[in-house]
């Protein structure tokens, strides 16, 4: 029964993953055409950069201050931490199946 239960947290951080293969880059978009400065602080190839990421964890896009990177960017740091916690509630419950059995 555990090892279900971390099969299915797998599950939600692929969930997880979908939706933010679909807002991250139309976050990024928004912001390399309508704000260049936060694209400069970004970088390049900021769609699979860590430290990008930790900015959209950081809620980082705020500071624009725009209703529409907000849109974008809040759904793709949901989807982020969603991967995040399940990929980490998987791995807990896959070492309480190592360790019981």
């Amino acid at each position: 029964m555990i090892l279900f239960f971390s099969l299915l947290f797998v599950a939600i951080a692929i969930a997880g993953f979908c939706a933010f293969v679909i807002f991250w880059p139309l976050s990024l978009v928004h912001i390399r055409d309508r704000h260049p400065q936060l694209q400069a602080q970004l970088g390049e190839g900021a769609f699979a950069k860590p430290s990008a990421w930790g900015w959209l964890l950081r809620r980082g896009y705020l500071a624009a201050d725009d209703r529409n990177l907000n849109g974008l960017a809040t759904p793709a740091r949901i989807s982020l931490l969603t991967i995040i916690s399940g990929l980490v509630c998987a791995a807990l419950l896959w070492l309480l199946a190592l360790v019981i059995g």
